[in-house]
């Protein structure tokens, strides 16, 4: 079996870095159900438009976002849905180790009960 390539590696890397980022995850969660101008996701996160363009940028360079220009406003749409798979795999992840810890808290109290 050969080693993975080290570019391979690095760029499957960064594709998940992006991702790894709170505000970055808010933004596509904001995307999700169709395009938006920098200004209505800047008001939804209620953060500064330096901070918005900032992620969208990360986001568009990594290939992830679209974005148009209509006069003076850029809006952003999603362009690679897998960004949204990943995302439920990972929640979906998430609630089953939280409802895992759940059953261990239950019985613990239960038996501290009797």
């Amino acid at each position: 079996m050969e080693p993975v390539p080290t570019e391979v590696v690095q760029q499957v890397a960064e594709y998940f870095s992006v991702l790894s980022e709170p505000m970055r995850l808010r933004l596509l969660n904001l995307l999700k159900d169709g395009e938006k101008c920098v200004q209505d996701l800047v008001e939804a996160t209620s953060t500064s438009q330096a901070n918005v363009s900032k992620h969208l940028k990360v986001m568009l360079q990594a290939g992830i976002l679209t974005r148009r220009s209509e006069g003076t406003s850029a809006y952003y749409s999603v362009s690679d849905d897998l960004s949204f798979e990943l995302c439920t795999l990972v929640c979906d992840r998430i609630a089953t180790r939280i409802e895992e810890q759940a059953q261990h808290f239950r019985a613990f109290s239960l038996a501290s009960k009797q």
